[in-house]
C-alpha cells in the first residue's frame, strides 16, 4: 500500500490491545498510514531510523526505559522528530518534562480517539496539541516550588522504605540533615507525613515506585 501524501505514523507501546487498538484506529483514517511499531524503547530508535515516521506515537511507560528518554534518544539523533506521548496518567511533573524534552502533545489513553487523531494532525502541520485536561492540570502545578535534585532522591528512598538512618548512610550526611529535607519535601508537596508525601510524589510523577 502506497503512503504517498498521508501522514506516516509510527506506534511505540509494549500492550498488545491498546497496540492494536490504535492501529486500528489510524489505518480507518483515510489521510493516515501505519509505518512503524515497537514495543520497547530500544526497538523505537531503530524502527525511527528504518521507517522515518511523520509522527511516533510514543507510550510513556516501556519495559527497558520511559518514553520520554526514548524520545530524547531519536531527537538526539533526528531533531525535527515530531512525538506524541500518551500515557493513562496525567501527572504535571512527567509532563513538563516530556513538553520541555521535545513532545509536541501529550494525549491520555482515556481520550476519545478523536482527540488523539487531532493531535496527529495538528502534530503533523507543525503545531503542538496540549488538551485541555492536560493544560488544567499543568495549571493546577505551575505555582508549585520543585523538589532539588537531592529532595527528589531522598523521597525515592522513602518510597522505598529506608529510615532516616539509612539515607543518611547512603549519601554521607547527618541524619538531622536527612530530617530537614524530609520536613521541606512535605512542605513543598503539602504533605502532612512522609507516606502521603510518597503517595503525592508518585501521582504527580515525581517518582516512581
Amino acid at each position: 500500500m502506497t503512503t504517498s501524501g498521508r501522514i506516516r505514523i509510527m506506534i511505540v507501546d509494549d500492550h498488545p490491545v491498546l497496540h492494536e487498538g490504535l492501529a486500528n484506529v489510524i489505518q480507518y483514517q483515510p489521510d493516515m498510514a501505519l509505518v512503524g511499531d515497537a514495543s520497547n524503547g530500544s526497538e523505537a530508535v531503530r524502527a525511527f531510523r528504518e521507517c522515518r515516521p511523520d509522527v511516533t506515537l510514543m507510550d510513556l511507560q516501556l519495559p527497558d526505559m520511559s518514553g520520554i528518554d526514548a524520545m530524547m534518544t531519536i531527537r538526539s539523533e533526528f531533531d525535527e522528530a515530531r512525538l506524541i506521548i500518551l500515557t493513562t496518567f496525567a501527572r504535571d511533573v512527567e509532563i513538563r518534562r516530556a513538553l520541555e524534552a521535545g513532545a509536541r502533545s501529550y494525549v491520555l489513553k482515556s481520550m476519545p480517539p478523536s482527540q488523539l487523531l487531532d493531535a496527529i494532525r495538528q502534530v503533523h502541520a507543525g503545531g503542538k496539541n496540549i488538551p485541555p485536561e492536560i493544560a488544567a492540570y499543568l495549571a493546577e502545578h505551575c505555582s508549585d516550588e520543585p523538589l532539588s535534585t537531592r529532595e527528589v532522591e531522598i523521597l525515592r528512598q522513602l518510597g522505598g522504605g529506608n529510615r532516616n538512618r539509612d539515607i543518611a548512610k547512603k549519601f554521607f550526611i547527618a541524619e538531622e540533615t536527612v530530617k530537614s529535607h524530609i520536613r521541606h519535601i512535605m512542605e513543598k508537596l503539602g504533605a502532612t507525613d512522609r507516606t502521603q508525601a510518597v503517595a503525592i510524589g508518585v501521582r504527580r510523577g515525581i517518582i516512581q515506585l
